[in-house]
């Protein structure tokens, strides 16, 4: 059986137990996920990982007695395998860039849905990272920037022109009607693009393509401004 198709083991931890009922409830829904543990700190984390060496580990960043950053570094440097999702609220920036140096490979903010769970879920257990989709461009950009935290050069894609104009409207927070106007096109038309720029990138959102647009040298911020 392919790492694809297996059934991913997950644990979540958070200090807020209307939180983990939430999640657990999500998770229950998804065929492929299996729930091995629940934790409410960052130690308590710690040791379910040990005890059941889970695919993948979903926490939120602040947590009594062990936070969720100091967990993922000792959850990596003894577990490199396991790959780590942060949870967080829309303004903690800092705090999911801290999360995304200490290993983590994707971060959620709170209120997402289910569906986007399952999505980065599969994301991650491939080893890739994921951005969740609400990502403001701030934090994009932030996430590009960092030294620490880069999605690393692919392999080589070249762009038409065409591409590349999309590809600095989308980085420069245009709406598919907007860059539609502007390039005198359809919407359909630029959605076509969209989706195509997307696979080409091998990214999931539009963050993924700020960040890749970013990291080479697609779109300078700087020059935007």
């Amino acid at each position: 059986m392919s790492r694809v198709q297996q059934e991913i083991k997950v644990i979540i931890a958070d200090d807020h137990e209307i939180f983990r009922d939430g999640f657990r409830l999500m998770l229950s829904k998804s065929p492929f996920i299996a729930l091995v543990g629940e934790a409410e700190n960052g130690r308590e984390l710690v040791k379910l990982v040990e005890a059941h060496q889970p695919d993948v580990v979903i926490t939120d960043i602040k947590m009594p007695i062990l936070d969720g950053i100091e967990a993922t570094r000792m959850i990596r440097e003894k577990f490199p395998f396991v790959a780590i999702i942060g949870l967080s609220m829309f303004d903690e920036e800092d705090l999911i860039l801290e999360m995304l140096d200490a290993g983590a490979l994707g971060y959620l903010i709170k209120n997402v849905d289910k569906d986007e769970v399952a999505d980065a879920i599969r994301t991650v257990y491939k080893g890739e990272h994921y951005y969740c989709r609400s990502t403001s461009h701030k934090l994009a950009h932030m996430i590009a920037r960092s030294k620490t935290h880069s999605m690393g050069k692919k392999e080589k894609v070249e762009f038409s022109d065409k591409e590349i104009e999309i590809i600095q409207l989308i980085c420069k927070e245009l709406t598919n009607k907007e860059i539609a106007d502007q390039l005198f096109l359809s919407v359909r038309t630029v959605e076509g693009y969209r989706q195509k720029i997307l696979e080409r990138m091998q990214v999931k959102n539009t963050v993924g393509l700020v960040v890749f647009a970013i990291n080479h040298g697609l779109f300078d911020p700087k020059a935007a401004n």
